[in-house]
């Protein structure tokens, strides 16, 4: 049985700040080697060059080691960070930790559990295909027995950090005789978060296994657990599967659903509420009495160019990419749900979801 889990959201105060971890260590309501997955945002471009991930990943895994952690633990220690904070969304990370089971609060209830794994090496001429399709779903189904969950119904969210193309990698896959799903090392961020979802979805039993033809064609395929993110920093899948299992205790409890479009309100609060927490039928923020530790969204343009019967120009705008656009919509949306600026809201969600929305995981704490 897996251990119980500790989990706390903190500010980011600069790009290179992690202080506010160090305090929860000292505080003591966390451990520092104790800490097993940290997922954030960070305020850089959000694209193939934002360098803040890694500068933010620096500053969290030093701040373990300074607090005692060994390093060679730290080193493996998945760090998911999604960049861009457009509009009012505010850095931030969710920080998960297991709990000394000597100060585990025992439950028979279902609570929240975590597991991580690793895929196989994702080569550049996988991205896009479903050899990246198979290397996923396999690693989702080890990350899943690390948690300690049997049922894919108890997986409510998957949290992925996948390679994207960069003209190195294009490069290289040219030079072994092979060939690449896209050139364009900004559009194989959506390939590649897109392809990984579709994995999530397979290992889930969501979808059966699709072709090639199908990523990023099909949108009808899709996981709703699924929030996939890539970049620069790894050439292999490194998956964080989230659900809720029996037995391990503890305070904390996830639920997800889906927002069917850009302003789908209640898709958030369904999320919560499947999390455990009781609502009225129309919902004030007021009413979560600082139950929510946090949501995780992913969020897409719409295919076709308009939100409820209502055109917008976010995919012909030529000076600001559409990616940022629905990022700042979709966090703003979700705030005046929390009432806090600091959610996680990601970009770039082909096959999370359906076309035009994107899955919502929602933790609270039920004390």
């Amino acid at each position: 049985m897996p251990d119980a889990i500790e989990v706390r959201k903190v500010p980011i105060h600069s790009v290179a700040d992690a202080s506010e971890l160090g305090k929860l260590i000292d505080e003591g309501a966390l451990h520092a080697d104790r800490v097993i997955a940290i997922i954030g945002k960070t305020e850089g471009n959000g694209g193939v060059n934002d360098y803040t991930r890694i500068i933010a990943d620096r500053a969290f895994r030093e701040a373990l080691i300074a607090k005692g952690a060994p390093e060679d633990q730290v080193k493996q220690i998945p760090i998911v960070w999604s960049g861009g904070t457009d509009g009012v969304i505010s850095p931030h990370a969710t920080i998960f930790a297991t709990v000394p089971p000597e100060d585990v609060t025992p439950s028979d209830e279902p609570r929240l559990t975590v597991g991580f794994a690793m895929s196989e090496r994702l080569l550049p001429e996988d991205i896009g295909r479903t050899p990246m399709i198979t290397k996923v779903a396999d690693a989702v189904k080890v990350a899943m027995e690390r948690a300690g969950i049997t049922d894919p119904a108890d997986v409510h969210y998957v949290q992925t950090k996948t390679p994207l193309l960069t003209i190195h990698t294009i490069r290289d896959a040219k030079a072994r005789g092979k060939t690449v799903w896209t050139e364009e090392t900004h559009l194989s961020m959506d390939l590649s978060n897109g392809c990984t979802a579709l994995g999530i979805a397979v290992a889930l039993g969501e979808i059966e296994m699709p072709s090639d033809d199908d990523v990023m064609h099909d949108r009808t395929l899709y996981s709703s657990v699924a929030s996939c993110s890539s970049g620069v920093e790894l050439d292999q899948a490194q998956v964080v599967v989230v659900g809720n299992a029996t037995g391990v205790g503890g305070r904390y409890r996830i639920g997800h659903s889906v927002m069917t479009d850009a302003l789908d309100q209640d898709g958030i609060w369904n999320a919560i509420r499947d999390a455990g927490l009781e609502l009225p039928e129309r919902p004030h923020t007021s009413d979560l009495d600082g139950r929510l530790v946090n949501v995780f969204l992913k969020c897409e343009a719409s295919q076709d160019g308009e939100v409820r019967g209502r055109r917008n120009a976010m995919l012909d705008d030529s000076d600001v990419h559409w990616h940022r656009q629905i990022k700042a919509c979709v966090g703003g949306v979700t705030a005046a749900v929390t009432g806090d600026p600091a959610v996680f809201v990601s970009v770039s969600a082909a096959h999370q979801g359906p076309d035009g929305g994107g899955p919502v995981a929602a933790i609270v704490d039920l004390g």
